[in-house]
């Protein structure tokens, strides 16, 4: 009977349900509790599993380049990793605000760590998150131009509750590829949270979009106007 109750568990795709049920088995427990304590455990074992199974579902279609997570982040305020305003970060407030995140600092600082530990920690929460390097955005734009599914890409990525942008100002953007730019980052504005980090300061992001300057203006309007701004210092941590 015991088994067959584990089997119908799972038959109905209740594996948290199951296996807590196992385990009531292997430690002979299952009577020394009640029916409603029986049942309470049951239940928080299945809620516990499919939260689990959400953040791990989560996580893997992020594509996130590095495994990284908050807890492992070095503070150092000097260096610019101000533990306050990263753990602020974490609580995801931002991304309800559908604010910006702009992380910059020199080769090596960790602008790519601290960037996919705050998508973790997203996933964690529960948001939809996707991780891309700034060159493989406009290959996945440009791809979509040339398939004319450019409505329904930008309509994907607008949806997502967290964008990272990594490695941002690497080239000029011109042409077609500034314009979707400007799409991408206007389809977010006010709604969905993008995360942006970059060897240049922001200072300097004018003149990667300054092949036109209407389009440049609007689109650092968008991105730096009330964004929340990381800027890490010192050497290369890859040393």
């Amino acid at each position: 009977m015991n088994d067959q109750i584990y089997q119908d568990l799972k038959d109905l795709h209740l594996s948290g349900m199951a296996q807590s049920w196992m385990l009531l088995q292997e430690t002979r427990k299952q009577q020394e509790i009640n029916l409603q304590d029986g049942l309470t455990m049951l239940l928080q074992a299945e809620q516990d599993q499919r939260s689990a199974n959400k953040t791990a579902r989560l996580i893997a279609q992020a594509k996130f380049r590095y495994d990284a997570s908050i807890e492992e982040i070095t503070f150092n305020a000097a260096a610019g990793r101000e533990q306050g305003h990263i753990l602020q970060l974490a609580t995801c407030e931002y991304i309800k605000q559908g604010a910006s995140v702009l992380v910059t600092g020199p080769a090596g600082v960790g602008k790519s760590f601290i960037v996919t530990a705050l998508g973790h920690q997203a996933c964690l929460a529960g948001y939809k998150v996707r991780y891309l390097n700034m060159q493989k955005l406009l290959e996945l734009m440009q791809m979509a131009r040339i398939e004319s599914k450019a409505a329904k890409f930008f309509d994907k990525m607008a949806e997502v509750d967290l964008l990272i942008i990594d490695d941002f100002g690497m080239k000029v953007l011109d042409g077609q590829q500034l314009l979707d730019f400007m799409e991408l980052i206007e389809d977010r504005h006010g709604r969905k949270s993008t995360i942006i980090s970059s060897q240049l300061p922001v200072s300097s992001w004018y003149d990667i979009l300054a092949k036109n300057t209407t389009v440049a203006d609007a689109v650092l309007d968008r991105l730096a106007k009330s964004s929340h701004r990381i800027e890490l210092k010192g050497d290369s941590m890859r040393k």
